[in-house]
């Protein structure tokens, strides 16, 4: 697990953002400490947002399209992939992966990337950010959205 190096979060306000925070439902505990700390993260920046959920990681590309053409200026993408015994995680990961960024790319807006990859649960609950956890990929991620929405407000004028 990387953990360090990682640039510090909050101390921004974003007030006058709009953001929506996306979830997958699928491994319940890890995904609701992610919504968590993307929460706090949004609450302390003064953001407006609200929090939706999809079956899963690889819905998570189409609703935040979604979210954009419904005035949002940044999405939070959260979920949980956890690696099987079957090709079926490379294709979700890639999947999410990859329309997420076409998302942001298309919209001109940023999409924070909080979906965990992960070989076991016991990484997710690591890097979930709840009592005892290593990480907070759900702070992380929110605070990359808002700070990139401010930054692509500034160099649009």
């Amino acid at each position: 697990m990387a953990g360090s190096g990682a640039p510090e979060t909050g101390g921004v306000d974003a007030s006058d953002l709009n953001v929506v925070v996306i979830a997958g439902t699928w491994h319940e505990v890890i995904t609701n400490g992610l919504i968590a700390g993307a929460k706090r993260v949004l609450d302390a920046t003064g953001a407006t947002y609200r929090v939706v959920r999809v079956p899963g990681s690889f819905e998570l590309p189409v609703a935040a399209r979604a979210a954009f053409e419904g005035g949002a200026d940044a999405v939070v993408a959260l979920g949980v992939i956890i690696r099987g015994g079957t090709p079926h995680f490379e294709f979700v990961s890639s999947a999410a992966t990859d329309g997420l960024t076409r998302v942001a790319l298309d919209a001109g807006k940023p999409v924070g990337f909080g979906v965990l990859t992960l070989d076991d649960e016991q990484q997710g609950l690591d890097r979930a950010g709840l009592e005892g956890s290593k990480e907070d990929k759900g702070e992380e991620a929110a605070d990359a959205a808002v700070r990139t929405a401010l930054v692509l407000r500034e160099l649009r004028g």
